[in-house]
């Protein structure tokens, strides 16, 4: 089998927010979500293209379809390459959406697929596929709640997939099952089976706060998971926002005025 993908050398940085620095020799590419992008040296030429641009060389047809798999997952028709046209080398850096870390994916050692969360995928090199990750269940997807829509990546190149918080590696043998937190899957190896189960008694069923289901990871793989999704760390903010105009009274209430110049409002 030909390898399609471009070999990319990269470099990540940073501790609580990271962002990643790839080098590209000359006519080497990467795809990345529009968003992700942080700086990058002259000679990069950015292009919009359809889908992932694994298929640029084939049809306009086989293009709309690569783009339609991404439509199903919820993420823009169109992705950005970065291709280097100079002569000589040159760096593109992708940042953290939000405070985690960037894990770095080489399918080739992943037997050529990984599936990952819906929004987790960073960048890759161009030549690595993206699609959708086909459920075999019915109950997944209707019941998974925020974000169980999976990704996946196909190929024999690099992907970067971003993980909240504090990132968990779990090894699962043969039939060793392992449950998780839908919103806390980073993503998983191939052969994980994994599908979607209730979480029984009243007392999560009232008092949960997190959801009605979860998912159950099967083995033989491995798994990664997040210490914070996005979602939960949105629901915290959100949360803890002043409503209707108003002051949230847990900053500085006990001592009016004075406590807020003390915790850095010092807005009059």
């Amino acid at each position: 089998m030909s390898n399609t993908n471009h070999e990319i050398d990269y470099h990540i940085y940073g501790e609580e927010m990271q962002y990643v620095e790839i080098e590209l020799d000359p006519q080497e590419a990467v795809v990345a979500e529009a968003g992700s992008f942080m700086m990058m040296d002259t000679d990069i030429k950015m292009d919009t293209i359809f889908g992932d641009g694994s298929n640029q060389d084939n049809s306009v047809l086989g293009k709309i379809f690569s783009a339609g798999k991404r439509i199903l997952t919820g993420e823009s028709l169109f992705m950005t390459a970065f291709l280097n046209v100079g002569q000589s080398k040159k760096e593109v850096s992708f940042a953290s959406p939000y405070p985690g870390k960037i894990l770095p994916i080489d399918l080739s050692e992943k037997q050529g697929k990984f599936i990952c969360q819906k929004d987790a995928f960073l960048c890759a090199a161009k030549g690595v596929s993206i699609g959708i990750e086909f459920s075999k269940r019915l109950g997944r997807g209707l019941f998974g709640g925020e974000g169980f829509i999976m990704q996946k990546l196909e190929g024999d190149g690099m992907a970067f997939v971003h993980a909240g918080g504090t990132l968990a590696r779990k090894e699962l043998g043969p039939g060793e099952i392992l449950k998780v937190d839908t919103g806390c899957i980073v993503g998983f190896t191939k052969d994980i089976d994994y599908d979607i189960e209730f979480v029984g008694g009243i007392k999560n069923t009232v008092f949960g706060g997190e959801g009605l289901f979860f998912a159950s990871l099967r083995g033989p793989g491995t798994v990664y998971i997040q210490s914070l999704p996005f979602s939960r760390l949105a629901g915290r903010v959100w949360a803890a926002a002043p409503k209707g105009g108003g002051k949230d009274k847990g900053e500085g209430s006990i001592l009016g005025g004075i406590g807020d110049l003390l915790d850095g409002d010092n807005r009059f």
